[in-house]
C-alpha cells in the first residue's frame, strides 16, 4: 500500500516536467539538425525514424542543450514540424508567395496574405514569424529520393542548389505514423506474405535500384550540407552566438522572458552584430525594445 501511495505522489512532478518543454527557435534548429544527420545516415524509416535514431537524437539533444526531454516530447515536436512543413510548402506553391532564405520570412503582398489566410487560417502565424528552418524541413521530410524521379538537390537558374521538397498531398496521415510499434507490425506482416520465385526476383531488382537512388541522394545531401555549413561558419565567425550568450549571461537585470527572446534573436547575424556593438545599459534597453516589438 505504501509503495502505491509513493508512486501516486511522485506522478505530478513528472507531469510538470512534460509541461516544461518550451520550444524556442534555437532549440528547434538543434533538433532539426540532429534529424538531418539521421536522414543522411539513412536511419529514417518510411516517414519517421528508427528506434536507434530516436535514441541518438534524444542523447545528442541532451548533450547540446542540457535539457533531458524524453523521446515522446521530441517526437511530438517532430509531428508539429511536419505539419508546419506541409503548411509552408502548400503556401509557397502559390505564385504570389516566396521564401527569403536569409531572413526566413515569407514574402507576399498584403492582399495575397489576406486572400490566402481567409481559406487557410493556420497560415496566419507564418505572416509574421515566417519559417527560418524551411530548408531543414525540406531535408527532413522530402520523399523525392524514395520515388526516384529526381534528385533532392537541383541547380536553379543562378547555379545554386535548390531543394526539391515533397508534395504535401502525398503525405497521407496513414503513411506518416510516428509509432515504432506500428512499423514493426507492418514489417512482420510483410514477411508472412507468400511469394513466387519470379515476384521475388523482380522485387530484389527493384530494391537494388531503389537503394542506388537513395544512396546517391544521401551523398548529395551530405555534400550540400557541408557546403552550407562552411558558408554559415564563414558568415557567423565574426559575431558568434556563443559570444552573444556569454555577454548575455554577464548582464544584470535580464528576466526570463527577455533572455529567451534574446536567444531567438541571436539566430540573426545582424542582430548579433548590433548586440555585441552596443555598450553598457544600451544592450538591455535594445533587447527589451526588441522583445516588446
Amino acid at each position: 500500500m505504501s509503495s502505491r501511495v509513493t508512486r501516486s505522489r511522485r506522478e505530478p512532478p513528472q507531469q510538470d516536467d512534460q509541461a516544461r518543454a518550451r520550444w524556442t527557435t534555437s532549440l528547434t534548429k538543434i533538433l532539426a539538425d540532429l534529424m538531418i544527420h539521421q536522414v543522411q545516415k539513412g536511419n529514417r524509416q518510411k516517414n519517421s525514424f528508427s528506434k536507434k535514431a530516436w535514441r541518438y537524437i534524444s542523447d545528442e539533444f541532451y548533450k547540446k542543450t542540457g535539457l533531458k526531454w524524453d523521446k515522446e516530447q521530441l517526437k511530438n515536436r517532430y509531428a508539429v514540424l511536419r505539419r508546419q512543413y506541409v503548411t509552408v510548402k502548400s503556401l509557397l506553391d502559390q505564385s504570389d508567395f516566396s521564401w527569403d532564405e536569409f531572413t526566413g520570412t515569407i514574402i507576399a503582398k498584403d492582399e495575397a496574405w489576406t486572400e490566402y489566410i481567409r481559406g487557410h487560417p493556420d497560415a496566419e502565424t507564418l505572416k509574421n514569424s515566417g519559417c527560418p528552418i524551411y530548408k531543414e524541413l525540406c531535408l527532413i521530410f522530402s520523399e523525392s529520393a524514395a520515388n526516384g524521379k529526381h534528385d533532392l538537390f537541383a541547380e536553379d537558374e543562378g547555379g545554386s542548389p535548390s531543394i526539391q521538397c515533397a508534395d504535401p498531398s502525398s503525405m497521407h496521415p496513414e503513411s506518416m505514423s510516428d509509432s515504432d510499434e506500428v512499423d514493426d507490425i507492418i514489417d512482420d506482416h510483410k514477411t508472412t506474405q507468400p511469394t513466387t520465385p519470379s515476384s521475388t526476383a523482380n522485387r530484389k531488382r527493384g530494391r537494388k535500384g531503389m537503394d542506388d537512388v537513395i544512396a546517391g541522394a544521401i551523398m548529395e545531401m551530405a555534400a550540400a550540407s557541408k557546403l552550407r555549413t562552411a558558408a554559415m561558419l564563414q558568415c557567423n565567425a565574426r559575431h558568434t552566438i556563443a559570444d552573444c550568450i556569454r555577454e548575455l549571461d554577464e548582464m544584470q537585470g535580464v528576466d526570463e522572458k527577455v533572455y529567451l527572446a534574446a536567444l531567438d534573436l541571436f539566430n540573426k547575424p545582424n542582430a548579433r552584430e548590433i548586440f555585441l556593438s552596443l555598450k553598457g545599459d544600451k544592450r538591455l534597453i535594445w533587447l527589451r525594445n526588441k522583445c516588446a516589438a
